[in-house]
Formats: structure tokens, sequence, C-alpha cells
């Protein structure tokens, strides 16, 4: 929210920190000032969207004030001051645009906002515009038959308000196509906010979606603006959803419905004005019939539904890509003329990519970095292999160079990552639910499923299954 700015006007220092992390959370920068000079000083200097005077604060004189609010202009934008006695109040009708009562409430003020700030700056929002940036231009790499299909959708669907749910294979690009429905819509000129659903524990996540109030529970020192607040007026991009536990899903559900939550501890609800967008590499409608995932929620945030292909299936638009990550990172990593071979552009063509697009992009980034073009210490499968497959192609522990202790730690990563497979199977890729089973943390099964090349497709770990 470039360019959004609030003017706080001598409010009471035991305010202050929770205020100001409010009107920072929702994209405002803010200038505290402590006294009518100041302020007039800087509505001489700057414009504002709205302007929040504390009438009770110690050093300012009712004359002194009533004037500078007289003489603010439309610098200030409405002016919304906070009361604490009748004497005070003498002032609101004449001075100010809404009032609140002290002690102040952070609800009652974002109300205030959203009635007197928010429907204003509707009028200065832009219609929306071709994409701009890296997202315009890996977006216009698309030329596959479904790609070209899906950025379809992504126009159509920016123009309406509804939720999207996105599927596909890990690294495939699911991400991008969520911040390209949110750059076309209306809503660009707001946050967009990215929670992965699967990084952290359900307690956590919970926090962390909801935000929740001083005193929640232990260690709550202060209130805690959660990610749907965050994203007020603008998109929240759920990644993961198959991961998110039931308890969660019931509580999003009410979101989508009513626009309403509460923060843990709060007694009262919030309203926010977010639109979701989902993600997830899971089958969705094997989870609900498996009682994984609720079924309400599931056609809630199917409403428009955006199949990003593996990039296996768009052969074509490798050399795009890779010419693309050699532009950008050659320059990154100061690599000036590095260029991709035909040779070897034409063994990147016939590579399978389990990792997708992700895997591409890092495989260009590790030849840049090496300064390595034909790869000759960049290992890639040949033609129809795997990832999987490449790693079970790998000498085998009676190979004459390997040394006995070489030969133990193979042998301990392939029964560690044949028990890690088998536990993602069980439960449902669940990794919360497996970290608890193989009894290690959940940052630790992360990092395990990831060393062991588990993350890139499930495939893998049917494969470590089957040995």
């Amino acid at each position: 929210m470039t360019g959004w700015k609030a003017l706080v006007l001598a409010v009471d220092a035991t305010k202050q920190v929770a205020l100001l992390d409010l009107l920072r959370s929702r994209g405002y920068q803010c200038a505290v000032v402590s006294s009518a000079d100041e302020a007039q000083h800087a509505l001489t200097t700057g414009n504002f969207s709205f302007t929040l005077v504390d009438l009770g604060s110690v050093g300012i004189g009712a004359g002194q004030l009533r004037e500078c609010l007289r003489m603010r202009g439309p610098n200030s934008g409405p002016v919304i001051a906070v009361s604490d006695s009748a004497e005070d109040s003498a002032l609101v009708p004449i001075e100010a645009d809404a009032v609140l009562r002290t002690p102040l409430s952070l609800d009652e003020l974002q109300q205030a906002i959203d009635k007197l700030v928010r429907p204003q700056a509707e009028t200065l929002v832009p219609a929306p515009e071709p994409l701009d940036g890296s997202i315009r231009r890996e977006t216009e790499l698309w030329c596959s038959p479904k790609m070209l299909e899906a950025r379809q959708i992504i126009r159509e669907a920016a123009r309406v308000d509804v939720t999207v749910l996105v599927t596909g294979e890990t690294g495939s690009g699911k991400e991008l196509v969520a911040r390209a429905i949110h750059a076309c819509s209306d809503r660009r000129a707001w946050p967009f906010v990215k929670v992965n659903c699967a990084a952290m524990p359900r307690e956590l996540l919970e926090s962390e979606l909801f935000g929740y109030e001083r005193g929640a529970f232990t260690g709550a020192h202060k209130l805690k603006i959660g990610k749907f607040e965050a994203a007020h007026r603008g998109t929240i991009f759920l990644d993961e959803i198959g991961d998110l536990h039931l308890a969660l899903q019931a509580k999003l559900l009410h979101v989508l419905q009513d626009g309403e939550f509460s923060r843990i501890g709060a007694k009262s609800t919030l309203s926010v004005d977010v639109r979701i967008l989902a993600a997830t590499n899971q089958d969705l409608e094997r989870a609900v019939a498996e009682g994984r995932f609720r079924e309400d929620l599931y056609y809630r945030l199917n409403v428009v539904h955006v199949l990003v292909p593996p990039l296996r299936e768009r052969v074509r638009e490798i050399p795009l890509l890779a010419n693309y990550f050699v532009e950008r990172y050659a320059k990154l990593y100061r690599r000036d003329g590095f260029t991709i071979p035909p040779s070897i552009m034409e063994r990147l063509m016939r590579h399978r990519y389990p990792g997708n697009v992700r895997e591409l992009e890092n495989l260009i980034k590790r030849m840049i970095v090496l300064d390595d073009p034909f790869m000759t210490r960049i290992p890639l499968p040949s033609a129809g292999h795997s990832t999987s497959s490449a790693l079970a192609s790998e000498p085998s522990p009676t190979s004459n160079d390997l040394s006995l202790k070489e030969i133990g730690r193979r042998a301990s990563q392939a029964a560690e990552r044949e028990a890690i497979g088998k536990t993602l199977e069980q439960t449902g890729w669940n990794r919360v639910r497996t970290a608890r089973a193989l009894r290690i943390s959940y940052r630790a099964l992360l990092y395990k499923i990831k060393q062991a090349g588990l993350s890139a497709d499930r495939s893998s770990a049917r494969s470590a299954i089957r040995g």
C-alpha cells in the first residue's frame, strides 16, 4: 500500500505501540507528532490518508488544537478523535469526522478507518492493467496449450472476486499463478500475503493466521496481528492447503462464509475483506473421501480451478524458461555473457524434472554460480529418468572405491529414507503426524524429507517403499 500515510497526533505513549503495530500491519506509514505545531508542520509538508487525534493528551491546549484542526485542509484526510471526557467531546462535532472513546479499542479504530478511509481510497485504485515485472516476464513464456488455457483463466478469475484453487505438482508454478491473479485484480494495490500451511504445527499456524490477544496464553506478551488482518483489502494465498488441520479448516470456512474471525483469546469478532487463493499438490477429492479435508470447505475453495501441468508436459517452454533464468541470475551473480550451449539445452529438454520449474531454476543457478555451462560438475539424470531412479543408479555399497564408513552412511540413509517414505504414505503426507510418529521435530523432518529427495514428488516416497 505504498503512499498511504497516517498522521498520529499526541496519542498517549501507553497506547502507541499497539496502535502503530496495527497501522503498519495494514500498510500505513505513520507520522507521530506530539503538538499542534508539529502537526501543522507535517500537514504543510505531506498528505495523509487520515489523522488520529487524542483529545485528552497532555500538552495540547484546546484552543490551539481546535485551530490546528480548523486549518487542516484536505492534507489530513478524515479526522478520527479519541475522547475520554465530556469536556473534550464538545470539540468533536465541529472538528472530527468520527470519535472513539477511551480506552481505545483497536477493533473500533479499524472499523472507523474502513468506513472513512477505505471507501475514499477505492477511487484511487486504477483499473486492472497487464502484468508487470517478473510476473509478466515469466507468464509470457507460457506457450503450451495447457498453460495458455491457464493464463486465460487467470485473466477471467482476476476480474471476479471469487476463491481460486490452484493445483499441480510441487515446483510447477502454483504461487506464480496466485501472484498473477492478484496482480491482475482490483486488489493489487493492497497486500499479497502468503501462508504455507505445511510449514508449522497447528497451534503456531492458528496464531499466525488469526493473531492473538495479549495474555491469551503463556508468552503472549503483546497483541499479534494475524495474516488475515494483514491482508485486509488484499489477497491471502494459502499454500499447501491440503495439510491444514481439520480444526483450522472449520475456522477458515467461517471466514469464507462470513468474513469474520476471532483472534486467539478474544471475546469479539473481527471483520476482514480478503480474497482467498489456495494451492495444493494433493488430490483434495481423495482427501475429502478419506475424511482428511472438509467437503464444504473444498467446494468453497474450488469456485475456480487452475491446473498447472508439470514441466515434463510443457517441453517447449524449457528453453524459454532456461534462458529467462540465465538472464536473471547471470546478472545477479555477475556472470555476464553466460550462455547455455545447444548440446546442453538438448539435455535439459530431455530431462523429466520431478521438481518441475523450481528444479530447472535451481539447476540454472548452479550452472551460473559454478560457471559450468557444459555441466561437467553438475549431475543430470539421463532422459526418461527421475531423481529417484538416478539415486537408484548410484554405485552400490559393495563398490571397491567405497570405504566401510561410506557404506554404513549410505545404508543408514537408505533405511531412513524408506522409513520416512512409508510413514508419509501412511499419514497421507501429513508432515505434523509423520514427525510425531517418527519422534523427531517438525523442522528435522522437513530437512530429512528434502535431504532424501522426497519433497519433489510423492512418487519418490512410493519408490522408497517399494525399494
